[in-house]
């Protein structure tokens, strides 16, 4: 996705969050919201990558932030280079479609402390589109009304993915500044 249709989307997304009946945010929230935080758009996290999938079909189940758990099944498993160091991540597989958590070393700093998340597309033959410029915060970030998946060990990163939204601040946020 080119640049122009990002900024797009991303305005999209502030307008909804200030004003749709059905925003994350609870009315106060509303009323204080001045747009998300983003990185700038980079071509570079923006990949088609193969995935190994996991011969075992395993199914794990994943806490969320209240205390519930979720069942996924780990898809596979792909490599990518950030900066000059290479990581990797599991995909998971829900009713849904496809998902993919993850914490970088931004985390609690740059980004949202308990990780990012993304819906990979696939391509086909174990190949998905994974463009971490679309990587977002869970709703749990802007208040504690909603229940997320924590990010399993496997996915969390010691390189930062610098693409995408960044950590929610402002008096906005739930206990914001």
């Amino acid at each position: 996705m080119d640049n122009p249709k990002l900024e797009a989307q991303r305005r999209e997304k502030d307008q909804f969050f200030k004003s749709h009946p059905q925003s994350p945010l609870m009315p106060q929230q509303q009323e204080r919201f001045n747009g998300l935080r983003y990185y700038d758009y980079n071509p570079q996290l923006d990949l088609t990558v193969t995935a190994d999938p996991f011969s075992d079909g395993e199914f794990v189940m994943i806490q969320t932030t209240t205390g519930d758990i979720r069942q996924y099944k780990r898809y596979g498993e792909f490599r990518f280079e950030v900066e000059g160091t290479e990581a990797r991540l599991t995909i998971y597989e829900a009713d849904y479609g496809f998902f993919l958590p993850f914490v970088d070393a931004g985390a609690g700093t740059e980004t949202y402390p308990a990780g990012r998340y993304l819906e990979p597309e696939y391509l086909g033959n174990n190949r998905f589109h994974v463009d971490f410029n679309h990587a977002y915060s869970p709703y749990c970030a802007y208040n504690e009304g909603w229940s997320c998946p924590i990010t399993p060990a496997e996915n969390r990163l010691k390189v930062a993915i610098r693409a995408g939204e960044m950590m929610p601040v402002g008096d906005w946020v739930e206990g914001g500044d």
